[in-house]
């Protein structure tokens, strides 16, 4: 497959309103078509700022966030919402539904995307299957372990096969089986022609090898990581 910047952040600056630093400071990388980047750093750092921006859910400071050449971060809020209908992200924080089922979760990003119904319930079907919810689908979230909200996030944000995947510490909870899954998970929806981000603080995901590209984010820079996927 031949490779393209699908995803990318130019000279981008963001420092919360009231700061007296920033967060982030011309930070420059390019997410390939195709792979999946690690992007590590210490609490605080601004991973989790960084995925929001690449996002369009937070508006940079200066600079600017490009998706396939068009600058969306520079986009009115209703072009924004619309470009990212072909987004999957995975929140740190999950934002799933509680009182909603396991599959309603799955299926609530599909609807905006005016899918036929067969095609969004056998692709949700599958997720359930990758994600060991199949038995769980007609529970409500509130019933579930924390390891399993978190494989159904993971699972919501492959569902539908989107062209970026935006994933915030995505096997935190996960045991070393389920996460390696999800790392096969994230890598096959690179092989389907996705632009994978991920920000994490797991060593397993350091040392995976389904990890393309490593960068690392410290005091305000977003550098790539010399010493590849197994490097803190």
């Amino acid at each position: 497959m031949e490779l393209s910047s699908a995803l990318a952040c130019r000279h981008l600056d963001f420092r919360w309103p009231g700061a007296v630093t920033d967060l982030l400071r011309s930070a420059n990388a390019a997410f390939a078509t195709g792979t999946v980047n690690l992007v590590t750093g210490a609490t605080g750092a601004g991973k989790s700022t960084l995925l929001h921006l690449l996002a369009g859910l937070l508006r940079p400071t200066a600079g600017e966030v490009v998706a396939d050449g068009r600058p969306i971060s520079r986009w009115t809020a209703r072009h924004r919402d619309l470009w990212r209908r072909n987004t999957g992200i995975v929140f740190q924080h999950l934002g799933l539904i509680p009182d909603l089922s396991v599959a309603e979760n799955l299926l609530l990003p599909l609807i905006p995307r005016k899918i036929d119904w067969r095609r969004m319930q056998a692709d949700a079907d599958w997720e359930l299957v990758a994600a060991d919810l199949a038995d769980l689908a007609r529970n409500p979230v509130s019933t579930l372990s924390g390891g399993q909200r978190q494989r159904l996030a993971v699972a919501r944000a492959l569902v539908g096969r989107p062209r970026f995947i935006l994933a915030d510490e995505p096997t935190a909870y996960q045991d070393d089986v389920q996460a390696e899954r999800i790392c096969g998970r994230l890598c096959a929806a690179a092989r389907d022609g996705a632009a994978v981000v991920v920000c994490s603080h797991d060593p397993r995901l350091r040392r995976s090898r389904s990890i393309d590209r490593h960068f690392h984010l410290a005091d305000a820079a977003l550098s790539p990581s010399p010493a590849g996927p197994e490097a803190a």
